[in-house]
């Protein structure tokens, strides 16, 4: 199975690294979208499903931590998980970033492995990057 993920961030250098750091860590992607800024990420989700969203918090019109807010008060996005992703990484932001929707925090820079894991996790598969099926011999169950 392969996953769709939104990347944002107003650095489209930045966007291709955590692109490239993605791709190379073995995640299982299919697509990969991108958007500059929050309310673009929006505009993209309106148009396309994802899996798990990546994003900076300091960008122009609207930041990460406004995004999250956003996709918390819609019910068709609130439950996509978000990662942020970013040089600030002082204890106080990364807790008013997770108290606004986000799952994970990741501090730049990263390794292929740590984006791998968190990602895989948030999705809730495990490190193979499959959903983990119930084993049962189906002719035991009583239905």
């Amino acid at each position: 199975m392969s996953f769709n993920v939104l990347i944002v961030d107003d650095s489209g250098a930045m966007r291709s690294v955590i692109k490239k750091v993605i791709t190379i860590s073995g995640f299982k992607l299919d697509q990969c979208l991108e958007a500059g800024n929050g309310r673009e990420a929006l505009e993209k989700l309106k148009q396309n499903w994802v899996d798990v969203i990546v994003s900076d918090i300091n960008m122009p019109e609207m930041n990460g931590l406004e995004l999250l807010k956003a996709l918390q008060q819609d019910p068709l996005y609130q439950n996509i998980p978000t990662i942020i992703i970013s040089t600030e990484g002082s204890s106080e932001r990364m807790h008013e970033a997770l108290e606004a929707g986000a799952k994970e925090f990741i501090k730049k820079t990263f390794l292929p492995e740590d984006i791998r894991r968190v990602l895989y996790n948030v999705i809730g598969v495990g490190s193979d990057g499959e959903y983990q099926e119930d084993r049962r011999d189906a002719s035991a169950l009583d239905f």
